[in-house]
């Protein structure tokens, strides 16, 4: 074993590179039928799954930085897809929750997202892709351990 770092096989760039491939796929289809970028259609999932979540929660649950999630609440609040409610836990923050606009949206855009997701993936099995999933998920725990 050698030292030498080898870029294409070094899997924090690999899975860099492939992230980066399928959202781009995925930006693409969802800029030219819904005008939303993939931080904006991020927020409007996380959202519709929580009811009324803050831009902190929203930035925990998608490793989104604050200045992303904000910018992409700014413009679908503009836009009319998200509303903010005062979160009375904390003055300093809002809840955001959908729209009936933005839960048209969603429920346009969901399906879409899956046919998407079924495109790139359909060349693996079940449980090609169940086990894909658990080792994301250990990958994940194992990056957040200190």
């Amino acid at each position: 074993m050698t030292n030498q770092l080898v870029l294409d096989r070094f899997l924090p760039y690999r899975l860099s590179i492939t992230s980066n491939l399928v959202s781009d796929r995925i930006a693409r289809a969802y800029e030219s039928l819904f005008g939303l970028t993939i931080p904006e259609w991020r927020l409007v999932a996380v959202v519709a799954e929580a009811a009324a979540i803050t831009q902190a929660e929203i930035g925990e649950r998608t490793r989104m930085d604050k200045v992303t999630v904000s910018r992409a609440a700014i413009a679908l609040v503009d836009r009319g897809l998200l509303m903010r409610a005062p979160n009375p836990g904390d003055k300093r923050s809002h809840h955001l929750s959908l729209t009936s606009a933005g839960r048209d949206l969603y429920a346009s855009v969901a399906p879409k997202a899956i046919e998407l997701e079924a495109k790139v993936f359909a060349r693996f099995t079940k449980a090609e892709l169940d086990g894909f999933v658990a080792m994301l998920r250990r990958i994940d725990a194992a990056a957040l351990e200190e």
